[in-house]
C-alpha cells in the first residue's frame, strides 16, 4: 500500500482554471445583459451611414443614457426605445460629451435633429412630435454625414414595429 501523500499540485491547477473560468462567467454576465450592441444605419440623400448602437429600453437604462461617458466613437451611439410614439425630451445633465439628437418616429423617419447638444445643459431638448425612438450619436455627425429630417432610420427593432 503506497502512503504516500496525494499530489495537489495537478488538482489544483486544473481547479484553479475551473474557478477563474467560473469567476470571469459570473462577472461578465450582468455586463452582457446590458450591453444590447447592434448595427443601426441611416438612409440619407449622401448614402448609408452605419453605426454600432448600445439600445437602452427601461426607464433606468434611459435615465443614464450616455451619462459620464468620456468619448463616443465616431461610429457609435445609443438609441433610444420608447416602445410607443410619444412627445419626449432629453437634457444633457452629467453628460461630458456633445451630442447630436435624433428624433425617430416609429416608421423610423427622422422627424427633427437637435445637433450638438452642449455637455451638462440642463435645458430642455424636446422632439417636434411624438416619436419613439431617439439616437445619440456624437455631436456634429448629422452635418457632416449629411442627416437631416426626412432621413429613415434601419434598426432591428425600428423594423420589427412595421
Amino acid at each position: 500500500m503506497n502512503n504516500s501523500p496525494i499530489s495537489t499540485q495537478r488538482v489544483s491547477q486544473p481547479l484553479r482554471v475551473v474557478a477563474a473560468f467560473t469567476t470571469a462567467m459570473l462577472f461578465s454576465l450582468p455586463l452582457a445583459a446590458c450591453s444590447d450592441e447592434t448595427r443601426l444605419v441611416v438612409q440619407s440623400e449622401s448614402g448609408n451611414h452605419a453605426f454600432t448602437v448600445e439600445v437602452v429600453d427601461t426607464p433606468e437604462t434611459r435615465a443614464q443614457g450616455l451619462m459620464y461617458r468620456q468619448e463616443l466613437a465616431d461610429d457609435a451611439g445609443m438609441l433610444f426605445d420608447f416602445r410607443e410614439e410619444r412627445p419626449v425630451s432629453f437634457w444633457m445633465r452629467n453628460t461630458f460629451i456633445p451630442l447630436d439628437m435624433l428624433f425617430i418616429e416609429a416608421d423610423g423617419t427622422i422627424l427633427n435633429i437637435h445637433a450638438n447638444a452642449r455637455p451638462h445643459d440642463t435645458t430642455s431638448i424636446p422632439s417636434d412630435g411624438p416619436v419613439q425612438f431617439v439616437l445619440e450619436i456624437p455631436g456634429g455627425r448629422s452635418e457632416e454625414l449629411g442627416i437631416a429630417a426626412g432621413d429613415v432610420v434601419e434598426h432591428p427593432r425600428i423594423t420589427a414595429e412595421q
